[in-house]
């Protein structure tokens, strides 16, 4: 009897099974079906067992299709440096679940600062860059005032000349002799207080004003007391400014200075109404003044030239106006025609 040929495979069956599927022989038509009987040669055969045979189940023979083999690059995808959670994807499973140590905590750590510092650096640059520009302006000033310091107590800003100004009955030489102790000292060091006690031995230095003129100059401007007259005293004759201030004492009375002649000495209000009078007279009325009296604040009286013409002045009040008025007067009126200038009111001059 000849086995019948198999039939061709089926369009599904390939889609039914995988492609590396081994063939396997079903056991229902191994073990169930049973086995024919072999035929005495020269029997014809059994139309029924040939109507069996045709009829049983035939299993597909399926092969296995051709498999392409995987290139490195394939099996290991690189990861990209760009993406972390792809590094993270192809990392080894094995180190994610091995124990954590101190050491990798530190370090992870250490690169959270790392990384958070430069974030940082990055957004505060401009910031920085500001603050540097400041601070390398405050060296700068710091530098330069700590060289200008240091340079203006140096010896080449020190004193070599002292030149007096303002002096007429004074001496510059005597001054600046007073002075020669400042002579090499630097012109910001300049003792103020040893400068004073040395003009204190000059009466009439009334006030004065150093002067650092660099690099080797140091000028001294001294203002001078007026004299307004002459005290009469048993020592002498004294001659004093409008402060009561003693200039000098000599035994007989020095000329160019009235005598004066005031009730209650030179702390009087006498005395204060007699002294702003004769500072308010010009120069060319003051040097014809030759005696001064004066009883209360408000009877001051002068007397002019060898006429001995008298001048009523009143009060201290308004002196400068008064004086401009006297001026005036003894132009178009002489003091050699008039007895007394009467200028205690200065809205009406009295002329006898």
């Amino acid at each position: 009897m000849r086995r019948p040929s198999p039939l061709p495979t089926p369009a599904g069956a390939s889609s039914s099974r995988g492609r590396d599927e081994p063939i396997r022989p079903r056991r229902d038509d191994t073990h169930d079906a049973p086995s024919a009987a072999p035929s005495p040669e020269g029997a014809e055969p059994d139309p029924q067992d040939q109507d069996a045979q045709e009829t049983a189940p035939i299993v597909p023979l399926l092969l296995p299709l051709p498999v392409r083999p995987v290139t490195p690059d394939e099996a290991a995808p690189v990861a990209d440096p760009k993406r972390p959670d792809d590094a993270a994807a192809t990392a080894d499973p094995a180190a994610e679940t091995g124990p954590v140590r101190m050491r990798d905590v530190w370090r992870a750590g250490r690169a959270r600062r790392r990384a958070l510092r430069a974030e940082v650096r990055r957004f505060t640059v401009r910031q920085r860059r500001r603050r540097m520009v400041w601070l390398g302006v405050a060296v700068s000033l710091v530098l330069l005032t700590v060289a200008t310091v240091g340079a203006a107590y140096s010896p080449l800003f020190a004193v070599q000349r002292i030149q007096v100004v303002g002096n007429q009955q004074l001496g510059a030489d005597e001054v600046a002799a007073a002075l020669e102790g400042q002579v090499g000292t630097p012109l910001a060091a300049i003792d103020e207080s040893a400068v004073k006690a040395a003009l204190v031995q000059f009466p009439l230095v009334e006030s004065y004003t150093l002067e650092a003129r660099p690099p080797h100059d140091l000028i001294v401007r001294i203002v001078e007391r007026t004299p307004i007259g002459v005290l009469s005293s048993a020592s002498g004759y004294t001659l004093v400014d409008a402060a009561g201030v003693a200039l000098a004492t000599t035994p007989d009375a020095p000329e160019g200075h009235p005598l004066l002649d005031v009730t209650g000495g030179t702390g009087s209000r006498a005395f204060e109404a007699a002294g702003t009078v004769m500072r308010a007279l010009p120069p060319g009325l003051r040097g014809q003044v030759t005696a001064v009296t004066a009883s209360t604040a408000d009877d001051v009286t002068l007397t002019m030239g060898a006429t001995n013409t008298r001048v009523v002045w009143g009060s201290a009040e308004e002196s400068s106006l008064k004086a401009l008025l006297l001026e005036k007067i003894m132009v178009t009126r002489p003091p050699d025609g008039v007895a007394v200038y009467d200028v205690s009111s200065s809205e009406a001059v009295v002329v006898r």
